[in-house]
Parts: C-alpha cells; structure tokens; sequence
C-alpha cells in the first residue's frame, strides 16, 4: 500500500525530559524505537534526522514573548508561572527550549518530507504535543509541533489540512490555534473532559464552520466502543472534507494500563486505529500522512509496543499481532527499567465493534456520545446525523 516512508529520528529527541518522575519519561521513545529496530521494523521505513524549529517558524504558532520565557528559563532553571513554566505539569529543566524546538523540527520535517514528495508518509513518535497553547506550556507540552506542521502546510500551499487526534486527552491546543480556520478540521477522540484533563472538547465545541469535532467517550470505554465511535463519525467527515494531508496524533495513552486515565482500549484496538487510519490516508488524503505520537504513561507494557505497530502500519508491513517480542530487546528493557517486558505484541484480543449503521441504541452512553457528535457537526458539512445505511 505504502510507497516512500521516513521515520524522523535523532537520539538527541530523547532530551525533551521533565526530570525523574515525571509520567512523560523519554525512555518509553528509546524502547519505542529500540523494539522497532530489533523487530526489523525500521529496516523497511528509511531513518533521517532534522534540525530544531527556528524561532520564526516556532513563531506561527506561539507569540514571541512565550519563545523567549522558554529560553529564559531553559539558560535560568527559575521557573514563570505566568507562561505555565515551572508547574508540577511542566517542570523547567535545562536545555528545554532546545529540546522542545527539536521535536518540533522532526514533525516539521515530516510535514515537509510528505508536502514536498519525498515521502509518502513521515512518522515522529517524539511528536504530538498538542496541549500547548500559543502563550501557555499545558500538560507536558512546551511547543506544539502539530500545529506548528499544520501552519507550515497552509503556507506552502496546502488548501485543506485534516487532523485526527485519539490521545486519550482532548487535542485542545491544536483545537484552540486553528479554530477559526476552516481550512484545518480537527477530530479528537477522547475521554469525557467530566473525568479527564484538561477539561475541554465537548461536541458543543464546533469551531468555524463546525471544522472541530470533539467526540467525548465515557470513562471505561473500551475496544468495541472506542472503534465504534471512531467509524461513525472520522470516515464520513474526512470523504466529505477531503484532505490534501491527514495528520494524525497517537496518544496511547487510552490502554486500559495507562495510569493517568480511564479508556480500557488494548493494543490490537489502537493497531486496529492505525490501520484505519493509514485506510483513510489513502482514500481520502491522496496517501500523505504525517503521523506523531503523543500520551502515553506505561512505558514498558504498552507504548513501545503501540508505535512500534504505528511504525509498521506506516512502513506497509504491518506485524502480526501474535509476533514474540526479541529476547536482546526485553534483557535491555529490563537494564533500563528493571520492569519485566511483555511477551507478545498482542494484548490477546480481537478489536471487533458493531458498525453504528447496524442501529442507535440510546441507553449506550457510547451510542449517545456519537450522536451528540454526529447532531453537533454532520449537517454543517452536509452529512445526515442520523444512523447511516
């Protein structure tokens, strides 16, 4: 199915750290790409590196006066609240900006390897932060490099730019910086913000010309319900809007193990996402497809399984679920973390859901959570809210 695909990477992406203890450890990145290698993942793809974001092209998306709080405070380690720099969410640590502009350089570059042709798709599991706000660091994010990617395509040409966010958090920050732009349409799957950080993206939140879509699932919601959700309402919108590139975030902070928050998806439910998704690159956004990845809070167990699948889906060879992970990678998982690495690339289940158009059922809160979805921004784009079939 693919043709061309890059992985951006570049060891020194492992130094966007908040310090010991912090839920966003670089590790889970290292073991990401350290699984993908020993899988013979990355023989497939092709590995480039790139350079940090510069300060003008960090500039369209952030204000001036935040780009020089975070290098402030990255040369001081005094945090500045007033930029939400030095909370117990974002921690200074020396070499922030640095590390921040370079992981919004390898989803720029990835955005420019797919614009330019070089790539058909471009992957940066460093990426995703998409809780940064123009002015504001917010939940673990300094920069916020899909955003960032996302003005790049608009002033290179680009006419209409999708995004599709299923972190387990609300996408609020790439939400907030393009929500009056009708040429970028993002779609975040999330957990309802009654239960979860940071509180934002109800249905009612349509942004111009109903361009945000926020489905807001129940706490518990698990494969069945998650990819249920996902098929009624990202495919109909993306064949509507028909993007000239998807990007899309990876948060896989959705599992059911992840500490921070309350979906219960498995891995084969978030490798089943992938697939559809790539599916939709191809159907809806001539094959260009940048992805990143985002949350994701059990480093060991579920994410370098996760963007490992992430990677292979991209490359065109996805893995078999069932596939042993190496013995070299789960004796050098165990020197890093001391934690005992899974077995398989597989949580064991199938990732089945009914389609929505099989019948609404309005006692299913995650039935209820399409509708809302489906009522809230369907008709602004010409879809019919109503069960389709």
């Amino acid at each position: 199915m693919s043709r061309a695909v890059r992985v951006v990477w570049d060891e020194a992406l492992t130094s966007y750290d908040f310090g010991r203890g912090h839920p966003l450890a670089p590790v889970r990145v290292e073991l990401t790409m350290a699984l993908s290698r020993e899988l013979g993942v990355l023989d497939r793809v092709t590995l480039g590196g790139c350079a940090a974001a510069g300060d003008e092209r960090l500039a369209t998306v952030h204000h001036r006066d935040y780009i020089e709080a975070v290098k402030r405070v990255s040369e001081t380690g005094e945090g500045d609240l007033s930029w939400g720099l030095g909370t117990a969410d974002n921690p200074v640590f020396s070499g922030m900006h640095e590390a921040s502009a370079l992981v919004a350089g390898a989803t720029l570059e990835a955005a420019r390897l797919v614009w330019g042709g070089d790539a058909e798709h471009a992957v940066n599991v460093a990426g995703g932060l998409h809780h940064a706000m123009p002015g504001t660091a917010s939940g673990f994010c300094v920069y916020n490099d899909p955003a960032i990617a996302i003005a790049w395509l608009l002033e290179n040409g680009a006419g209409r730019v999708a995004y599709v966010d299923v972190d387990v958090h609300h996408g609020d920050g790439v939400q907030a910086i393009f929500y009056d732009d009708p040429r970028v349409l993002t779609i975040s799957l999330h957990e309802h913000p009654r239960t979860l950080f940071p509180g934002t993206g109800l249905p009612t939140e349509t942004g111009a010309d109903f361009s945000a879509v926020n489905v807001a699932l129940p706490a518990g919601t698990g494969d069945a319900g998650w990819l249920r959700a996902f098929h009624a309402i990202v495919p109909p919108l993306l064949r509507e809007f028909r993007p000239e590139v998807l990007v899309t975030q990876h948060g896989c902070d959705s599992h059911a193990l992840d500490p921070l928050a309350h979906l219960m998806l498995s891995v084969d439910g978030q490798r089943a996402a992938y697939r559809a998704l790539h599916e939709l690159a191809h159907e809806t956004a001539g094959g260009r497809w940048v992805a990143t990845g985002g949350g994701g809070y059990e480093l060991v167990q579920v994410v370098p399984r996760a963007w490992t699948h992430l990677i292979a889906e991209a490359s065109g060879h996805p893995l078999d679920p069932g596939t042993r992970t190496p013995e070299p990678w789960r004796a050098y998982v165990k020197e890093r973390t001391g934690e005992t690495a899974p077995l398989t690339m597989t949580d064991g289940r199938e990732a089945d859901h009914r389609d929505f158009d099989d019948g609404y059922d309005p006692a299913d809160p995650v039935d209820r959570a399409i509708m809302a979805t489906r009522h809230a921004v369907f008709p602004g784009h010409g879809l019919d809210p109503g069960v389709l079939g």
